[in-house]
């Protein structure tokens, strides 16, 4: 799209607007809970704005970001009422300077503390196809708990998405809508002027069109370059880990997963398959709570003490789960993940990156898991099985890219490409190299 607005094809306004209307057509209902769109018509018809890297270009925001002007409320009613940000948040800031066209807030799971994307307070927006259009049959849930944003950029209502990954909230609905999300190492861009989830697990990152945007997008927000590699696809050690990651996937995702190692290796990708049985120790690692529950509850107890009445009472469970753990509980925790991320790096040597299925179900429907105590238990049962693969790399502190690899006719499956921390450059340019290599399918 910039070739193209260099070229005079287009105008940045041209191109706002197009992605104005897909955010009020029926298919974006939920995406956004507010927006600001004179600022970002402002944007896009600055002058000079097509020699910036985002030339203009529309970028929605996860309603846990400051925007100057907007209050964020987490996706949560017990923060309405919250007074406007007096500043931009330093991710949202970085993309404005970068020539973003800012539209507004979009729609998230309440605090962020799901994997399935679910909303009782301001509904759910329906998963959609990034990749290949509409999905077929019952609407279905969009992944979270950056909801807004993966459907947003899967409408074509923005180029980038703008969200944070905590367990996997960025890559799990870039896999259920069929587009590409990247969890960046943690420490590479700053969370501050977010509503904080786990201070120790929470990155700020985005979702795309592409591996390409996913590139341009991490530049923006990391405020760092990319080292490119010309290296072909045969050049990079790649690994499938057995253990954990395969276990229980449905026949939709099973079947795209093993296909695309295939066409990889047909193409001369060199993919090694590993045990890698350290990941099967995070449960007991993490079975008192983990960071997401201590973290959030020393963040939310007062807010509890006064509007608990207010709160998704799933997300609330999963909150006051942080109550009943101690001090030391917490310390234990903290040397037990150092501990295990050291076996988990030596295990991963020799290695530039490994593959694994983004999350290993399809999405479900939103009627099977929509709020309601008699869906309590489906709702839990999917938000494991949705959060299980993606986590790992969040605990690991590592970085992971999740892009589609599903065909026509099937359900959005996410193929993601990890390692552990600052590997950002090989998992970006591995990713270059799969997506390439898959859209010739």
């Amino acid at each position: 799209m910039r070739s193209q607005l260099a070229a005079g094809q287009s105008s940045a306004a041209a191109e706002l607007e197009r992605c104005i209307a897909a955010a009020a057509s029926p298919a974006c209902a939920h995406v956004f809970r507010q927006t600001c769109l004179d600022e970002a018509r402002a944007a896009a018809a600055a002058p000079g704005v097509g020699r910036l890297p985002l030339a203009g270009l529309a970028v929605s925001v996860k309603d846990l970001f400051d925007i100057q002007g907007l209050a964020a409320l987490a996706g949560s009613s017990v923060l309405a009422g919250a007074a406007p940000a007096t500043a931009d948040c330093p991710a949202v800031a970085r993309l404005r300077r970068a020539g973003g066209a800012i539209m507004g807030h979009t729609q998230m799971v309440e605090f962020a503390f799901s994997g399935v994307g679910v909303n009782p307070h301001y509904g759910t927006p329906a998963a959609l196809d990034g990749r290949f259009g509409a999905l077929p049959g019952p609407a279905r849930v969009p992944g979270g708990s950056s909801s807004g944003a993966g459907v947003s950029v899967a409408a074509g209502a923005a180029f980038i998405g703008l969200g944070s990954d905590t367990g996997g909230s960025i890559r799990i609905p870039a896999a259920l809508n069929g587009v590409v999300g990247f969890k960046n190492t943690a420490r590479l861009v700053p969370t501050t002027g977010a509503v904080p989830l786990s201070t120790t697990l929470d990155t700020a990152c985005a979702i795309t069109r592409s591996v390409r945007d996913a590139i341009v997008a991490h530049e923006i927000l990391a405020a760092r370059s990319v080292t490119r590699s010309p290296a072909p696809l045969s050049a990079w050690r790649l690994a499938v880990p057995s253990t954990l990651f395969l276990d229980g996937l449905d026949a939709t995702v099973a079947t795209a997963f093993a296909r695309s190692i295939a066409r990889l290796r047909a193409a001369g990708a060199q993919v090694s398959e590993i045990a890698l049985p350290e990941t099967a120790e995070l449960a007991e690692v993490n079975a008192t709570g983990g960071f997401s529950a201590a973290e959030s509850y020393a963040w939310h107890r007062q807010l509890l003490q006064q509007h608990a009445a207010g709160y998704d009472p799933r997300v609330r469970a999963r909150i006051e789960r942080g109550a009943a753990m101690t001090a030391y509980d917490y310390i234990d925790l903290r040397h037990a993940r150092r501990a295990w991320i050291a076996r988990m790096e030596d295990a991963m040597t020799g290695f530039d990156a490994l593959l694994s299925p983004t999350v290993p179900i399809g999405a479900p429907t939103i009627a099977s898991v929509a709020p309601g105590s008699e869906r309590d238990a489906e709702f839990f049962r999917a938000n494991a099985l949705l959060l299980r693969n993606t986590s790992v790399v969040n605990m690991l502190d590592g970085c992971a890219l999740s892009l589609p690899c599903h065909q026509a006719g099937e359900l959005p499956v996410g193929l993601m490409v990890w390692h552990a921390a600052l590997r950002d450059d090989a998992v970006l340019n591995v990713g270059l190299r799969i997506e390439q290599e898959l859209q010739k399918q």
